[in-house]
């Protein structure tokens, strides 16, 4: 019989493994056997808690004591503090930077406070690489329940009636596409999941994968049983060694235990899982070209129809959905689809994960329900903009979404809504700009990904996007014209319009929405010479106030191309034609007698 008594989960998700989680881990372990209570307290190492502003993250099991930021050499007072003597090491809990008090659990913290956990349900609460503990969440319940209790057809109408839609960007209801590539006759079929995660500061699957990778196999065996295959694949990006290390010792643990592998709970369904490795192509997200990129060609598009689920993988029907979507699947099997369709909107239905990212207080990991306001996330779950700022845009979609302003703060949170508002769901990236932040240049980023990344197979995509990347560079120059600005719209549409897949078609989203909602901005780079938020280089002067210079020469010493000049106790110059912008002058000086024209 066990005796343990008390658990510290040591959040184990790469944000806090590179701040050194792991070290704390162990930290924790040396003290607990200092004091002989190795049997009555357990470490353990979990998945992502979300609140990766925070990390490290240590929680204590059963008071649920929230503590944020630790380092290893806190652990000999946690430990001495709190296991032995049963008093809370004040310090270490969340501060509430509205109220200014500590907040001793999660329960209490604004920044959980209106999340539903359905996909994230076990992160932060098992240790990914213990199957038992998976189990003892229900894991493979939903498969058992399947395979002796429903039809494949039964199955597929629980995942359609309880509106579950892909959660990879494209929205496509997931009963559905089960039920297309179930119908098509084949002697093979796969099930593949795409985890090849590419937009610029998203890792919503990762996390999944890192913290709970036996609901993504579990609801692929659920898939491969509803439509007739026995193969399941999971494309999964290079650049993600700890949800491979982690998927590969699920893996071996679940055929180990009999939950995957052959005759699966004695009932004649066989189901094995293998992995793929993505070289970091953006274009792969796409399911077409991650298909051709299993079968070791170029990772390009394909026209459609034929559509995977009729002739994918090696030409045999396949149905490819992403992490989030499978992580849905065993709690609809098992809670009902009625549960599941309760919560969010009439055609958005549950939760969606986002990666809460940007100049925001509180960037994260977050899972809510569809419906859910952008001032709501930003400004409660998200804790507000960081120093203070005020709050100018939020980029949802990643690169292909749009940027959206502070009109659009009460717009809920679903498909249908952000793409009426110029954005998109896309697989879950939200980035949050502040004043400092000019949108040209930010429309500028996400072409210059998307240029990066386009695989060049259509001509409107891999020449438009360029077009579309040089006029914006132009613009941030200084060298705009109000003939470009009706150019970067026109064959923004172009592009939308005649590009092969989904990145060329949504690649000029960032600058239509910018276009749209900050119009002036361009405007003022191309009339005025100006930005007002002062990041492009080429527009920005640096200009010394004579009345408040007193000549100390600090500006000058510091200036890397000897543009500054003036005798010493004297007002300075700066020469504009000489001057390369770099600001070192004005982080020098002491006087506040150089501001940015």
């Amino acid at each position: 019989m066990s005796t343990v008594k008390m658990h510290l989960l040591v959040c184990g998700g790469t944000g806090c493994v590179s701040s050194y989680s792991p070290q704390v881990a162990e930290s924790l372990i040396k003290e607990l056997e200092a004091h002989g209570l190795q049997d009555e307290c357990k470490v353990v190492k979990t998945g992502c808690f979300g609140f990766c502003e925070q990390g490290p993250i240590v929680k204590v099991i059963p008071d649920n004591t929230f503590y944020t930021k630790v380092a290893p050499e806190d652990a000999k007072e946690i430990i001495e503090e709190h296991i032995i003597k049963g008093r809370k090491v004040d310090r270490l809990l969340y501060t509430d930077p509205k109220k200014q008090e500590h907040v001793p659990d999660s329960k209490h913290m604004e920044f959980y406070k209106k999340q539903i956990r359905i996909a994230l349900r076990n992160c932060g609460f098992i240790d990914p690489e213990n199957i038992e503990e998976a189990i003892a969440r229900d894991a493979y319940s939903a498969l058992g329940k399947c395979l002796t209790e429903l039809t494949p057809q039964e199955v597929i109408d629980i995942i359609k009636k309880s509106g579950l839609r892909g959660r990879g960007g494209g929205g496509f209801p997931t009963g559905i596409k089960w039920e297309i590539a179930a119908k098509n006759a084949s002697d093979q079929k796969y099930v593949v999941c795409n985890a090849d995660e590419g937009d610029p500061g998203a890792f919503m699957d990762r996390s999944v994968l890192e913290g709970d990778p036996h609901s993504v196999l579990e609801a692929m065996a659920i898939c491969g049983y509803c439509i007739g295959a026995n193969k399941g694949l999971i494309y999964i990006r290079a650049e993600y060694p700890l949800a491979i290390k982690r998927l590969k010792i699920a893996i071996k643990q679940a055929m180990e235990y009999g939950v995957l592998g052959d005759d699966i709970f004695g009932t004649g369904f066989s189901f094995h899982i293998e992995l793929r490795y993505g070289a970091g192509a953006f274009v792969c997200g796409e399911e077409t070209a991650l298909i051709h990129s299993m079968e070791g060609q170029r990772g390009e598009p394909t026209v459609k129809p034929p559509f995977p689920a009729e002739a994918g993988y090696l030409g045999k029907p396949t149905n490819v959905n992403n992490v989030e979507t499978f992580a849905n699947v065993p709690p609809i099997i098992l809670k009902g689809a009625e549960w599941f369709s309760s919560i969010g909107t009439e055609r958005s239905k549950g939760t969606k994960v986002f990666a809460l990212a940007g100049k925001i207080n509180n960037v994260g990991l977050i899972e809510v329900p569809m419906g859910i306001t952008l001032r709501e996330v930003i400004f409660e779950i998200g804790g507000g903009i960081k120093n203070g700022k005020k709050f100018k845009a939020v980029q949802t979609g990643g690169p292909s979404g749009g940027c959206l302003t502070e009109t659009h703060l009460d717009t809920p949170i679903d498909f249908d809504n952000l793409l009426a508002a110029g954005s998109m769901m896309g697989s879950g990236g939200m980035i949050v700009m502040d004043e400092d932040d000019c949108m040209v240049s930010i429309a500028k980023f996400f072409l210059e990904f998307t240029v990066e990344e386009s695989c060049g197979k259509c001509s409107p995509c891999r020449i438009g996007n360029k077009r579309l990347y040089e006029i914006l560079d132009k613009i941030t120059q200084g060298k705009g014209t109000m003939e470009d600005l009706e150019l970067l719209r026109n064959l923004s549409e172009v592009i939308k319009d005649t590009s092969l897949c989904g990145l060329g078609q949504s690649s000029p989203n960032p600058v239509l929405s910018t276009l749209t909602n900050f119009w002036d901005e361009y405007v003022e780079h191309v009339t005025e010479k100006k930005c007002r938020a002062g990041q492009c280089t080429a527009l920005k002067k640096y200009i010394i106030d004579e009345e408040a210079c007193v000549g100390c020469t600090a500006c000058a010493r510091a200036c890397p191309v000897n543009a500054i000049s003036g005798e010493r106790k004297m007002p300075h110059n700066i020469n504009q034609d000489i001057c390369i912008k770099c600001g070192a002058c004005y982080e020098k000086c002491k006087f506040n007698a150089i501001f940015i024209k």
